[in-house]
């Protein structure tokens, strides 16, 4: 199977040289979703805070994929300057992540209506009153994620134009049901008439070429891409990704029912510990200080970005967070973007060639 997927990208210069797609059943499949973000392949890497930024997402675009800025706590200087260096890295297209409870989103609506951004994705809760239409007064597109059908239903009504659908397998904050019993809920009742990704779990194109084949029209990647050669992830960071299996990304514990806590998914090291001794300083704070839920849940979510940076940019995996989807065990070595999309791509072309 390897030898096929080799073969097969060998001949992807010359396909293209002919005016050929190089990967016809693929891209046929794609073609909804490549034509709405506007790239060559329908495969968004997932906003993964302080790796998708200006050199993983530019790298991205280029090879065909979509790029996406992971904005999460950035100020609105700071995902300024992100984007205008990204812009200075490709001329692809390539979206940003907004996370809904930022205290500053309407101000990071405005800088990517600054910058023309053509796509925004709004992620980590339901958008609030008039965002969707902030960013669409600049004629973006808005990619929602939603846990429930219902609530993906009501999204899209709403303005979104595309949805993700991601599973428990997923890096980062995640959901309760599994990637693959979300595709069957959502994909028959959603399909034939929305744009809808599948995400979480991915690491090969066989199950690419499977989600397509039950409507999905394209899927989002994140662990795959946090390794890659153009991530500027601290060589310990990667190197734990390498060392590690399916089974020792785990999801963190809730341990106050209080405390709007989304589980995340990570590599199970010192800092897992650490979140939980996290929680209960916030739930005192609950407690003794009368601190508003808002608050609470902003504190929570301002840790993880701090302990995922110590992890990504320091190179602390013991005491930083190590967020990786289950797919990690799929990754083994530090590769070019461009190799990975090509393997992704011939993998779910070789598989449909068996149907």
């Amino acid at each position: 199977m390897a030898r096929r997927w080799r073969d097969c990208v060998r001949f992807v210069p010359r396909l293209v040289a002919l005016g050929m797609t190089a990967y016809p059943k693929t891209s046929a499949l794609m073609a909804r979703g490549t034509a709405f973000l506007g790239s060559e392949y329908a495969i968004l890497c997932g906003a993964m805070s302080w790796v998708s930024e200006r050199s993983l997402v530019s790298a991205i675009s280029n090879a065909g994929g979509f790029g996406v800025i992971a904005c999460g706590a950035m100020t609105p200087e700071l995902l300024d300057a992100e984007i205008a260096a990204t812009r200075g890295l490709t001329d692809k297209p390539f979206g940003v992540n907004l996370i809904t409870m930022h205290p500053q989103l309407f101000d990071l609506i405005e800088v990517c209506g600054r910058h023309r951004v053509g796509h925004v994705v709004l992620a980590g809760g339901i958008p609030p009153k008039g965002s969707v239409e902030a960013i669409k007064a600049f004629d973006a597109k808005v990619i929602v994620f939603a846990p429930t059908l219902a609530l993906a239903k009501k999204l899209l009504r709403s303005g979104g134009d595309a949805l993700v659908i991601e599973g428990m397998e997923a890096g980062g904050h995640i959901g309760p049901v599994s990637t693959s019993v979300l595709a069957q809920e959502f994909l028959p009742e959603l399909a034939a008439d929305h744009l809808v990704f599948v995400a979480g779990g991915i690491g090969r194109g066989e199950a690419i070429a499977g989600y397509l084949e039950m409507g999905a029209v394209g899927v989002q990647l994140g662990t795959r891409f946090a390794c890659a050669k153009e991530s500027i992830a601290h060589p310990a960071f990667k190197a734990a990704f390498f060392r590690a299996n399916a089974r020792d990304a785990v999801a963190s514990v809730q341990v106050d029912p209080r405390l709007p806590v989304i589980p995340v998914r990570a590599l199970k090291n010192k800092g897992t510990e650490a979140f939980t001794a996290k929680q209960l300083e916030v739930a005192r704070a609950l407690d003794e200080d009368g601190i508003a839920m808002a608050e609470a849940q902003l504190q929570i979510e301002h840790y993880w970005a701090g302990a995922l940076r110590r992890a990504v940019i320091d190179g602390d995996v013991e005491g930083g967070s190590l967020m990786a989807g289950q797919s990690v065990g799929m990754v083994k070595s530090e590769e070019p973007v461009a190799d990975i999309i090509a393997q992704l791509m011939a993998q779910s072309e070789v598989a449909l060639g068996r149907r």
